[in-house]
């Protein structure tokens, strides 16, 4: 049976299940576990996703999550390597996941790095050996590959700012980040620093069914191209990809939308989806919001088409939003102390004024 639902009660399933519209998510890890990682190319962009999910946002959670209590792991995972913060006990069965689509042993992309596929072999081999000790800064890391390898060509391309050498590692789970020192970034392995962590990935037919699971109850209803997109960027394995939807279809109902898309939905969710209302509040969410982030950026009823390049920007920046009845109507900046606004379209005055005041501590 398909069930017809409008794209108004979708996004406000989606508020609520990604505790926008209840700022009522919990800790830190209980949030990132909800929204499939926060992405974390920009750190304050992170903190202030977890932040207005909270009724009460404790200022330093995160770094002690990440530092202290070691539940929350810092690593290049999502769409071929990108910085999210993602519970502990969930990094193994996204690289599982992730491994599925080796990238780096294609010829087209070791060459558009400079390397050779037996350097990235001596790579793969060389890190894990030298994260084996306490954690390493990018300098360390790299004298000590060179100083193993015997390649000093490879010192260039690994100090690279953007690790592309070093991200099939983490998708493998052999390397995430450490905690800084004097403001330098440090690697280490989840081995070494993730309480439990597993003597090898799961297999990642059942990892992959998690993955896809975890992503329907916050980011869907959608299809296996959308979740392909949010976490391949569109190259998925297309056998691997019908697998894990095929062994989850027991759990999933189709659900039509109002615009004549079909669309899978867990079955727990129907009726609640069914049930809801249009939303008709006012958010202010930051630069790199899994809301935005877990959907396509030509989903329309989320971006209108006009607001696209404001909203998704050159070198994939992403940026904060205003979101009133659960679509784009705007962004903001943090500009001179304060909020500034830049609506496309007109927004009740006085739930917007709210927002901006919710957000204005979370910013000092």
């Amino acid at each position: 049976m398909t069930i017809r639902v409008s794209w108004g009660q979708i996004l406000a399933w989606r508020l609520r299940r990604q505790f926008v519209s209840g700022a009522d998510g919990g800790d830190a890890v209980s949030v990132a576990r909800r929204l499939c990682g926060v992405q974390a190319q920009v750190a304050s962009s992170a903190e202030l996703a977890v932040a207005v999910r909270q009724a009460e946002p404790e200022r330093g959670e995160v770094a002690r999550a990440l530092w202290s209590e070691r539940t929350l792991v810092k690593t290049w995972l999502m769409r071929g390597g990108t910085l999210h913060l993602v519970p502990a006990d969930e990094l193994a069965s996204y690289c599982a996941a992730l491994a599925t689509l080796r990238f780096w042993e294609k010829g087209s992309w070791q060459r558009g790095h400079g390397v050779t596929a037996d350097e990235i072999a001596l790579i793969m081999e060389a890190v894990p050996e030298a994260l084996k000790g306490d954690p390493l800064t990018r300098e360390e890391l790299v004298d000590a590959v060179v100083t193993v390898t015997g390649r000093t060509r490879l010192r260039e391309a690994l100090a690279s700012g953007w690790g592309a050498l070093l991200k099939p590692l983490s998708r493998l789970g052999e390397l995430c980040y450490g905690p800084p020192r004097e403001g330098r970034v440090t690697f280490t392995t989840p081995a070494g620093w993730v309480p439990g962590w597993p003597g090898e990935l799961p297999p990642y037919e059942e990892a992959g069914v998690r993955v896809a699971r975890a992503f329907l109850g916050a980011h869907g209803p959608a299809t296996p191209e959308m979740f392909d997109g949010w976490l391949f960027g569109g190259t998925a394995r297309k056998a691997v990809l019908k697998g894990w939807f095929h062994a989850l279809a027991p759990e999933l109902t189709e659900v039509e939308t109002d615009d004549g898309l079909t669309l899978l939905a867990l079955s727990e969710h129907v009726d609640e989806l069914a049930a809801g209302r249009p939303s008709t509040a006012v958010h202010l969410l930051p630069g790199f919001d899994q809301y935005i982030l877990g959907a396509p950026r030509t989903l329309a009823p989320l971006i209108p088409p006009e607001l696209k390049a404001r909203v998704s920007r050159q070198a994939g920046w992403i940026s904060p939003v205003v979101v009133h009845e659960g679509r784009v109507a705007g962004v903001w900046e943090h500009r001179d102390g304060d909020v500034a606004l830049d609506l496309a379209v007109p927004v009740p005055a006085e739930p917007l004024a709210e927002a901006v005041a919710r957000l204005r501590p979370l910013l000092a």
